[in-house]
């Protein structure tokens, strides 16, 4: 009984600290905002931890191992949670097949996911033959998530069916 007690405690902390830390200031129902995709992954990784490691744990470290669970899940579902959902990734895939097929070498054609505020640019360099006989493209991207930019490098191939493939 006292176990359950704990876990439901701390579940109401994970709800809490989901709240209260937002993905962007002002963001976050303690600050009035909504709840983001963030908050929703660090509470269901927190509870999914928790419930975990209380039924790993045995006797006196049955409530350490539930605390563990409880840190490690919410740290996992926010990461997971503050990474691009599918409108962001249809927007991206289509801001790279634009800038692949059209963009001149160096032009940096841009995207945005309204709902979620994350964006990024693509920017190919000239086109190749590869030994293949494929037309590739190297390219740069962008992608700022939660106000975090990223930057990485890759190469694309074009497809039979006139798609770009990413190779590398």
């Amino acid at each position: 009984m006292k176990s359950s007690k704990i876990l439901v405690s701390l579940v109401v902390a994970a709800l809490v600290s989901a709240c209260a830390q937002g993905g962007q200031p002002g963001s976050g129902v303690m600050s009035g905002g909504s709840i983001n995709k963030q908050d929703v992954g660090t509470l269901a990784g927190a509870i999914g931890g928790g419930v975990i490691g209380h039924n790993i744990g045995k006797g006196s470290g049955q409530t350490v191992a539930t605390i563990a669970g409880t840190l490690i899940g919410a740290g996992i579902g926010s990461s997971i949670g503050a990474s691009l959902d599918k409108a962001d990734m249809a927007a991206y895939n289509s801001a790279s097949q634009r800038a692949l097929e059209t963009a001149p070498a160096g032009q940096s054609l841009p995207w945005k996911n309204p709902q979620s505020g994350n964006y990024g640019t693509v920017t190919p360099s000239a086109p190749y033959q590869a030994p293949s006989g494929q037309y590739c493209r190297e390219y740069n991207q962008t992608i700022v998530v939660g106000g975090k930019k990223q930057s990485g490098h890759g190469t694309a191939c074009r497809e039979p069916d006139g798609s770009w493939k990413i190779v590398e």
